[in-house]
């Protein structure tokens, strides 16, 4: 249980200088090389999250940490995988719509997924024997083993059986909605719901979204932590190429397209 408190722990106070960052009027908002937003709350969050980690001594693979070539870490059998702030663009929009995600991945499988939602206080976490949990968090009282005994195991109970697909918010493609469009076909009637970051992922494992389809790019840190927790839940997260469950620590970050299911 060590390494899962660490997580938890080095989510929920990620969670708070996020939140302190994201209450003031001061983002210092900056474009990376791939044209992507970086701000201060993700430098702040990746610092809280290291704090914690290095103390593990397993590696760490973070978004904002500094790029690691595959020669040097092709031979981790374990390691982390962070995204201090997943959905940057929706923090910037100030719509709460952004996570803290942290994995522990083994052999290229994930083993470990936390993921934070520092506006609403919502902590999943999961690990391979567990199973999958979802709690709320108070961030100005918590302890993080009476958070883990309070956990509700996903999935939870559905009232609307309507079938239902969750999709990128900022990430729309012609070949997402081309497949929206054939599940209406399959099932009639078909929910639609848009929502930024790893909450996607949350809400298949949650139960609340049948499916995720992700016709457009993402990275490995985008997803390890959403895929350990559909995975600890049942659901499956497909390669769209290889037509097998995806795999962490490729030489290539860049994730295939995929379908949550």
């Amino acid at each position: 249980m060590y390494l899962l408190d660490t997580a938890i722990n080095a989510a929920l106070e990620a969670g708070k200088v996020i939140l302190e960052i994201y209450k003031s009027d001061d983002f210092e908002v900056e474009i990376k090389g791939d044209n992507s937003p970086l701000t201060k709350a993700d430098t702040a969050s990746h610092n809280v999250i290291m704090s914690y980690l290095t103390e593990t001594n397993i590696p760490v693979l973070s978004e904002e940490g500094k790029a690691m070539a595959y020669e040097e870490r092709k031979d981790w059998s374990q390691l982390w995988i962070v995204d201090p702030i997943d959905g940057t663009k929706e923090f910037i929009k100030r719509n709460g719509e952004f996570t803290v995600n942290i994995a522990l991945i083994e052999n290229q499988k994930t083993l470990m997924g936390v993921i934070f939602v520092p506006v609403t206080g919502e902590l999943y976490f999961s690990t391979k024997e567990m199973g999958s949990f979802k709690v709320t968090v108070d961030l100005d009282n918590f302890d993080i083993e009476t958070l883990i005994l309070n956990g509700n195991k996903l999935p939870l109970e559905r009232k609307d059986k309507t079938f239902t697909i969750v999709a990128s918010r900022s990430h729309m493609s012609a070949e997402t909605e081309n497949y929206v469009q054939e599940m209406r076909n399959i099932h009639g009637e078909v929910n639609l719901i848009s929502k930024g970051s790893s909450l996607k992922l949350c809400m298949v494992a949650e139960g609340t979204a049948d499916c995720y389809p992700r016709f457009a790019p993402t990275m490995e840190w985008d997803t390890a932590a959403g895929q350990a927790i559909c995975e600890h839940t049942g659901f499956q997260i497909i390669d769209w190429v290889t037509k097998q469950d995806m795999l962490y620590n490729r030489e290539e970050l860049l994730n295939n397209w995929f379908l949550v299911k």
